[in-house]
Order: C-alpha cells, then sequence, then structure tokens
C-alpha cells in the first residue's frame, strides 16, 4: 500500500511539476495511533516522494471530520434524524469515524470563536467495515471451502477483487426493512474453480452446503436469505454499540446530545439504525458527504490550524532519569551505584500524563545535570506509554519517543540544564 502511494504521488508531482514548485501545501490526514511505527512510514513515503516538511500538515481524521461538520449548511444530511445546524457553545458531541479497519471516536465541545476542545476519545480495532468484508469471506468459504475461496484470490485475483467490490456496494445499500433475499452478483471465474477443484457446478456446491435453505444460486446472482446476510454485520456493530456504550459512561461525557457519523462505512443504513435504536435520546447526524468528511475536513484544518483549543493526551510522556534510590519505592533492579551514591536508573519523570488536556504551544519544562562523564554531548531521552503512572522506561509498553542532543560549551563542568518541550501539535518536532 505505502509503494502504491509513493507511486501515485510521485506521478502526480512530475505531472504537476510547476504547480507544486509554486508553493503548495499539502494536507495529511492521519488515523490517531498510540504507534510511531505506521505514521514515521507514511511520513517517509511522504517525503521520498518529493513533499517537505514544511509544506505538509497533519489532521487526525477525526479532528478533520468534526471541523468538517461545522460548515455544513441546514438539511444537508442524509437519513438524520434532524436538520444539521451550526452547534451552539457548549454543545458536545461524538464524531464517528468508520474506516476500514477501526472507529475512531472523539468527543468535543464547542467553545468561544468557534474552536473546537477535545474532552474524549477512543478507537475500536474490530468495528470497521473490513470486519464485516472479513465475515462475507468466511461465509463464502464455509458455502463453498477455503481451499475454493484461495483459489479464486490466487488464480482469479481481478473476480475476487470484483466479488469484494459487490459485497461493498451491498454493504452500504441495504436496507433494514428489505424484505425477500438479497442478490449478489458472482463471478464466472467461482463456478469455473469448484469445478477444477470439486468437480461440481457452484450451483450444485451450494445445494450440498449447510446453507442450502439460506442461500441459492439464480443465473450469475447469488442470493442471500436476509437474515444470514444481515448476521455478517452483527458482530462488528456490537462491537461499536459497546464502544459508544463505554463513552457515554464516562463522567466528562454527561452533556453529549449529538452523534456525527461519518467515515464510508456509516452510509451502511444498518449501523445508523442500530445507533439510533440504541441512543434514542440523541440525535444523530449522518452528512450527506460523509465518506468525504474527513478529506474535506483536512483541507479547512490547513486554513484553520487553531480550531482546535485542546486535545486529549493520548500516552504519557516523560524523560529517562536518574534519582537517588528510595528503598522503600524503587526495586533493587534498578539500583546503580554512581560516584559512591546510590542511584536509581531508568526512572520514568513524566511531564505529561495520558488523558490529560493540551493546549497547542503549550511548554513542559524540567532540569536535568550534565556531567563531564558524558563528554561533549548532552542526551535526554524521551519516552511515552499508555500507562498512566509509570514508574521505569524499561516497563512493557514504554518505548523512546525520542532523542533530545546538544553540543556542551564546556564539557568539563557539572551544570544544570534547563529543557522545554513544546506541545500540542499534531507531529513531533
Amino acid at each position: 500500500m505505502l509503494d502504491d502511494m509513493m507511486r501515485v504521488l510521485k506521478n502526480a508531482m512530475s505531472r504537476y511539476k510547476m504547480l507544486f514548485q509554486d508553493g503548495v501545501e499539502w494536507r495529511f490526514p492521519l488515523v490517531p495511533n498510540n504507534s510511531l511505527l505506521p505514521t514515521k512510514l507514511r511520513l517517509n513515503v511522504l517525503s521520498q516522494a518529493g513533499i517537505h516538511p514544511n509544506k505538509l500538515r497533519i489532521a487526525l481524521e477525526p479532528e478533520a471530520a468534526s471541523i468538517y461538520c461545522q460548515t455544513l449548511p441546514t438539511k444537508k444530511s442524509v437519513d438524520a434524524d434532524s436538520e444539521i445546524v451550526v452547534a451552539p457553545v457548549g454543545t458536545q458531541y461524538i464524531v464517528v469515524d468508520l474506516g476500514g479497519g477501526t472507529a475512531d471516536i472523539t468527543v468535543h465541545e464547542k467553545i468561544n470563536n468557534g474552536r473546537l476542545k477535545e474532552i474524549y476519545f477512543a478507537s475500536g480495532s474490530n468495528c470497521g467495515g473490513t470486519s464485516v468484508d472479513a465475515e462475507f469471506f468466511n461465509l463464502m468459504e464455509k458455502i463453498t471451502n477455503p481451499a475454493i475461496m484461495n483459489a479464486l484470490k490466487g488464480d482469479h485475483l481481478a473476480n475476487y477483487l470484483d466479488l469484494s467490490r459487490e459485497f461493498e456496494t451491498k454493504k452500504r445499500s441495504i436496507k433494514p426493512n428489505t424484505t425477500g433475499r438479497i442478490n449478489m452478483k458472482i463471478p464466472n471465474a467461482l463456478n469455473l474453480v469448484c469445478k477444477e477443484q470439486l468437480g461440481q457446478t457452484l450451483k450444485s456446491v451450494i445445494e450440498s452446503s449447510d446453507f442450502s435453505s439460506k442461500v441459492s444460486l439464480k443465473g450469475d446472482k447469488i442470493r442471500f436469505e436476509f437474515s444470514l446476510f444481515t448476521s455478517l454485520f452483527q458482530l462488528t456493530i456490537d462491537s461499536l454499540i459497546k464502544l459508544m456504550l463505554d463513552i457515554l459512561s464516562e463522567k466528562c461525557c454527561d452533556g453529549i446530545t449529538q452523534i456525527l457519523l461519518v467515515g464510508g462505512f456509516s452510509q451502511c443504513m444498518l449501523v445508523q439504525k442500530a445507533v439510533k435504536d440504541t441512543f434514542p435520546k440523541l440525535t444523530v447526524i449522518v452528512p450527506k458527504d460523509c465518506d468525504l468528511a474527513v478529506m474535506q475536513g483536512a483541507v479547512m484544518f490547513g486554513h484553520q490550524p487553531n480550531i482546535i483549543a485542546h486535545r486529549i493526551a493520548r500516552c504519557t510522556y516523560g524523560f529517562r532519569k536518574k534519582k537517588p534510590f528510595d528503598p522503600a519505592i524503587h526495586d533493587q533492579n534498578h539500583l546503580e551505584i554512581v560516584n559512591g551514591e546510590a542511584k536509581c536508573i531508568r526512572l520514568f519523570d513524566a511531564f505529561l500524563k495520558r488523558k490529560e488536556p493540551i493546549q497547542p504551544g503549550k511548554i513542559f519544562k524540567t532540569m536535568a545535570i550534565s556531567r563531564p562523564s558524558e563528554g561533549g554531548e548532552f542526551k535526554l531521552h524521551i519516552f511515552k506509554t499508555e500507562k498512566e503512572n509509570p514508574m521505569y522506561t524499561d516497563e512493557e509498553g514504554c518505548s523512546e519517543l525520542g532523542v533530545i542532543k546538544v553540543e556542551k560549551p564546556n564539557p568539563t563542568i557539572t551544570e544544570k540544564i534547563k529543557v522545554q518541550v513544546v506541545f500540542g501539535k499534531q507531529k513531533y518536532k
């Protein structure tokens, strides 16, 4: 996927070279993720494609969608409970970004001057549209067998992708009040594979399967009983609803009055109905272009970079430090004798804790000691973890975020160094 991304970007850069030389800025929506590796890979690809970091602005996907929804005119929604209106100051709402793999959720509050304040965040790994895709192909394996579907994918990839796209269309268009069976066009290659592998037609395979009463074949259409087809969505929808219920149970979310559904999977009317049925007292809003909300919001964010007034820290951040060893607090594995003094090493000295609010541009200050034994370069290691109260930087779940390096003007003396960390943007600098 990253190779494809680089190829497309390079082609665009080459085709519109003169345009890009004039100083075009790029907006890149990104899923909130505590892991730095996916983010670094994507940023490296953008850099290799010729996009200068100074011309790139990262936008978190749920934030971008929320910004977009602030600009929608009245009535620009589909199958929603009410018209979209500009939320008054003090309104709290959930933004549910339903993409392919995950459901990324953030809770925003509208504050003065049209700005937004994040008050909660969450993510569900099995709440996106690809989870439903997996259920569909699992069902197809049960109807035929795994070898048949593997052969279709391996030997007839184009037909396999056609089947996937056909299911994607049905996934978004199926209505909760549908009667009768759900028809899907099936590639003829699947019939050929059944003949090659089993010596039977696809129709015979279906009729001899455990699903013969709920699945049938008519011409080039496979027909599913409605209850069987909708059961493919149930696990994903249940996971999403549980995640949303957990959020609404948080004390800080007592004032929520609206739910915004955005992202491609939010077009699924089964999802919309489940959300409305579960939260009848909340206004459920589905923007007309919900699948484009993130992209359009990312562009808007580039013009209003300060519209998000507060964010919530996804992780706890801190420095690796040595401090006097206290046997009542510290374990023996972190004891080290330094110049005759008992020191506790690899301590996690947190300057920002998970779930604490951050204002863009907020400065965190600390002091560090530089000693002659460190040579001519002072180093301060920054760590992060999802734990709220870590003790040591070598605990499970802790990882190094980066190293601050400073050339010492006089490496022969011990001196105090003031350190300031500016936080609150979408990427680390």
